[in-house]
């Protein structure tokens, strides 16, 4: 029986594909180079590690991967919010994915916690 991804894969992939097509936006429409290659590495970075986390070794494992993914959406926080106030994306654009980025990061926060928890870590 295949397992059923969770809310928080579904979320990190359906996200992964809207930073690829900000990527693809920002190089041909925009025609920016730098940050886009910046905001593609840390965004798209975020399921990965996710995903990753699912094969952990151990529950120590497991946190530092998503601990790694909760990086990896702070640094992509900072790379929209240099978007927006450069001027590449306006209010409607940042918002949405802005806010998509926020949610994956308490998701990760929480889960980080409970798994803490979980093992007397916390």
């Amino acid at each position: 029986m295949e397992r059923q991804d969770s809310p928080l894969q579904v979320k990190s992939e359906a996200f992964a594909k809207r930073i690829i097509k900000l990527y693809q936006y920002l190089t041909r429409v925009k025609h920016e180079q730098v940050i886009s290659k910046q905001i593609y590495r840390s965004g798209t970075s975020i399921g990965a590690n996710i995903a990753e986390s699912k094969n952990a070794q151990s529950p120590a494992d497991f946190i530092n991967k998503l601990s790694i993914a909760l990086k990896e959406s702070g640094e992509t926080e900072y790379w929209l919010k240099c978007l927006k106030e450069s001027g590449y994306l306006n209010e409607k654009e940042f918002c949405s994915i802005y806010n998509d980025n926020v949610e994956i990061g308490k998701m990760l926060t929480s889960s980080i916690v409970t798994m803490k928890k979980k093992n007397g870590i916390l």
